[in-house]
């Protein structure tokens, strides 16, 4: 994780946002397409709380290592991996992302997870979940799924749109610390006492 609460950095994290006239502009130069070996694209669901920090409800995801397909298996076995209902799979896109990044640089990592897509199969991500639970079980010790466990929970929660999901704020050292950015913004507990409060905080 980054402790500065940045989305991947030295990833090179392409989230593209794609216009909302339908046409899909990837935003993409002739050279760059031709590198392009495959595209994630999706819609964040309206009212959900990525939508409220996304540029636009479209993204893309451009690849350069792994096809739509292995992408697509990839996402499904991030999300039966750390699964959240209501969770939008533009955050799961950021953990593919991260992945084909690294299958560009390294050869032994890029074949490593286009064979553990291989052994579980071009229909995965369109079984049910406890199809696909009880696939990874088989695996779980194999060095493939043991590298998405931990791209998935490395990536997936350092992201602000994971903050966003589950109402984390981000950290605060940059912006001045806890005290005076919401360090008492509870409202599910009664006021203590100020005979029991202790000092104010200066």
């Amino acid at each position: 994780m980054y402790g500065d609460g940045s989305v991947c950095q030295s990833a090179e994290i392409s989230l593209t946002a794609a216009r909302m006239d339908g046409t899909m502009n990837q935003l993409l130069d002739r050279r760059q397409f031709l590198k392009t070996t495959g595209l994630l694209t999706g819609l964040v669901a309206a009212g959900s709380p990525l939508a409220l920090i996304a540029p636009s409800r479209a993204w893309a995801v451009d690849l350069t290592a792994l096809t739509s397909s292995e992408a697509a298996t990839l996402m499904a076995v991030a999300r039966t991996i750390a699964p959240h209902d209501k969770l939008d799979d533009a955050a799961y896109a950021l953990v593919i992302s991260v992945l084909d990044s690294d299958a560009t640089k390294d050869e032994k990592f890029r074949k490593l997870i286009k064979a553990g897509v291989a052994d579980l199969g071009s229909d995965f991500a369109k079984k049910e979940e406890s199809a696909r639970v009880a696939a990874l079980k088989k695996i779980e010790s194999s060095e493939f799924f043991q590298t998405m466990r931990l791209k998935t929970l490395q990536v997936l929660y350092a992201t602000p749109m994971a903050y966003a999901y589950f109402g984390y704020e981000g950290e605060a050292f940059s912006k001045g610390g806890y005290i005076l950015r919401g360090f008492n913004d509870l409202r599910w507990l009664p006021d203590v006492p100020l005979d029991d409060s202790g000092p104010v905080p200066m």
